[in-house]
């Protein structure tokens, strides 16, 4: 009979396999498309920030998609805690990971939030829930070559209207990527789906934007309250 102790010496060199193998997924496929390239100019103008502005070394960073960039009231919604912004309107983790080390490296930080929310839109080129969890775990190998210990959250990709009907494969790719997080070391997903649906299990239009897709002020509030209650866990207030 395996002991307990060897179990777990089985379970770490694992998982450690998985890190191994996922840091030789080369990301050649993603960095030299167009859609990719076309980034550069936004993640200059935050190499640019990071030389023209200095941030507290305690900041939470919050990085991703345009429900990041287009949160203007995020430093007071945040608040004790303070902030650094990046986010970019349009980002996919296909091009997140190719610029990861860019956009996250330059910045000591007490933790780092992750939110990207167009992998899977209900277009041709959609990704399948397993490339966008495989994303993330390379995503997630790049930040912890630099920042082994930094506490890393995934906020899951919110049900909104607009892509009710991908919802079933994008919360598919949530649920691997909280397996992936449930099983790496100082890494936490963020459930935000029972607050954004009814009681009949449909998006709650009232915290969203006319497009149906991104948050109104509402939305960002309940949002901020589920991000932070998060954040208490790990961090404490």
């Amino acid at each position: 009979m395996i002991s307990k102790a060897l179990m777990t010496m089985i379970r770490k060199f694992l998982l450690a396999t998985l890190i191994i193998l996922s840091a030789c997924s080369p990301l050649k496929t993603y960095r030299n498309l167009p859609e990719v390239k076309a980034w550069e100019n936004d993640i200059r103008k935050f190499e640019q920030l990071d030389v023209e502005k200095s941030y507290p070394s305690d900041a939470v960073l919050f990085a991703g998609s345009s429900s990041i960039k287009l949160w203007d009231d995020i430093g007071k919604d945040m608040q004790p805690y303070n902030v650094i912004q990046r986010g970019y309107g349009g980002a996919k983790l296909s091009d997140f990971a190719v610029y990861a080390d860019r956009i996250i490296y330059p910045h000591p930080c007490s933790a780092i939030v992750i939110f990207i929310a167009n992998d899977i839109s209900g277009s041709d080129s959609d990704k399948t829930p397993a490339e966008v969890a495989e994303l993330f775990r390379k995503t997630l190998y790049i930040i912890r070559r630099k920042y082994k210990d930094t506490p890393v959250f995934w906020i899951a990709i919110t049900p909104t209207a607009a892509r009710w009907h991908v919802w079933p494969e994008i919360r598919e790719a949530n649920q691997q990527i909280q397996k992936i997080c449930n099983n790496h070391h100082n890494t936490y997903f963020i459930s935000t789906e029972q607050a954004f649906l009814t009681r009949e299990g449909l998006p709650r239009t009232e915290l969203f934007r006319d497009d149906k897709l991104h948050l109104n002020t509402d939305g960002y509030r309940v949002w901020a309250g589920i991000i932070k209650n998060e954040l208490y866990k790990v961090l404490g207030r």
